[in-house]
């Protein structure tokens, strides 16, 4: 089992799949195949004629690479800092800037079919990793900045060649396959310096919401289609012939992201439990076999106890749950624990049925 106390010389491999968080984000602000839907892909922020409701959503969306890398240095010294990507891409092109600021090595990822770098970001990533994994024997930790399940596998192959393995995701477009895959995750939100912006939703009628409804994704052809918003609504089924025939004439072949309709970033996730229930549960769990490994009544350390946490579900974070440390999400579960201090050691213990029926 990978040790989470990372040696003094610690040395990390940070590896970003750019299309899927900067995707993922966008869509968990603005809603399902946004990205797509509000033509993002080809958004020019200096084009002055620019729909300014898509430039405040796409603003809002901005992903805080700076903030990634910090967190990857606090594992130790960063030495391989990859973001892979169609850097010719304008909504790409923007962060150039912001990342090579960051010495961060971008990776071309060059277009050669007309759907797009199909799973060349994955492929490429993946064999980098490998390959580093056995040029690099003192890498120590490798940081994932994706939430696809394509990288269990090179999660697993990972952890087997014992380094630690740390995966950052944005909440609802990651496996919880992948995650548990890991070491340690990180969502995307709870990292140090993140803000939590409010989603940034056009009004009813707006020119961006107008333009949503009138393009939609073929994704079996790859092609945009400007005459039908694929509801499938009685107005489009009445459509007469001639305008079917010209809204087919208008479809138009472009490149697509590796991520489309057929291709989502994910398996379909079931509804998500109460997370504050299953917190609790964690540290029921981790409370127990702590105790299975001595006496039923020993008190633990604290720290041990997370750590045991975060080895059964390395997504586990006590900041997203509304608490400011540890120690304060461990006193909020007086119910079912009971805390205690020896010098400067802070211990806990699970408390028995005789106890809770007090």
């Amino acid at each position: 089992m990978a040790d989470t106390t990372e040696p003094i010389d610690a040395r990390v491999g940070l590896y970003i799949d750019f299309d899927n968080i900067v995707i993922s984000r966008y869509q968990q602000l603005h809603g399902r195949n946004a990205f797509q839907r509000d033509g993002i892909r080809d958004f020019d922020k200096s084009d002055p004629n620019n729909d300014p409701e898509i430039a405040a959503r796409l603003a809002a969306a901005t992903v805080d690479f700076s903030a990634i890398i910090d967190f990857a240095a606090s594992f130790g010294t960063t030495v391989v800092n990859r973001a892979y990507a169609d850097w010719s891409v304008p909504v790409n092109a923007s962060y150039q800037r912001q990342l090579m600021s960051r010495a961060v090595d971008l990776t071309q990822l060059f277009t050669t079919t007309t759907r797009g770098t199909k799973n060349g970001a994955d492929i490429r990533l993946a064999v980098d990793v490998v390959e580093d994994l056995f040029r690099l024997p003192d890498l120590t930790h490798v940081i994932i900045v994706a939430g696809d399940s394509d990288y269990i596998a090179l999660a697993q192959k990972a952890k087997r060649l014992g380094r630690f393995v740390v995966g950052i995701g944005v909440a609802g477009s990651t496996s919880t396959s992948l995650a548990a895959a890991c070491d340690e995750f990180e969502d995307y939100d709870s990292l140090p310096g993140i803000e939590k912006r409010p989603e940034v939703v056009a009004p009813a009628g707006s020119s961006s919401s107008r333009r949503g409804s009138k393009k939609t994704v073929d994704a079996t052809a790859g092609v945009i289609d400007a005459g039908s918003d694929g509801s499938g609504s009685a107005e489009a089924e009445t459509e007469s012939e001639p305008k079917k025939a010209a809204a087919r004439s208008r479809r138009v072949t472009i490149p697509m992201f590796s991520h489309t309709e057929d291709a989502p970033f994910e398996e379909p996730e079931p509804e998500p439990e109460d997370a504050q229930t299953v917190a609790t549960e964690l540290l029921v769990r981790a409370l127990q076999i702590g105790h299975a490994k001595g006496d039923a009544d020993e008190w633990l350390n604290t720290g041990s106890v997370k750590n045991q946490m975060r080895r059964m579900d390395p997504s586990f974070n006590e900041k997203p749950l509304g608490y400011r440390s540890f120690t304060d999400f461990l006193a909020s579960r007086d119910d079912v624990a009971e805390l205690a201090e020896e010098g400067q050691q802070r211990l806990i213990r699970l408390l028995s049925s005789a106890d809770t029926q007090r």
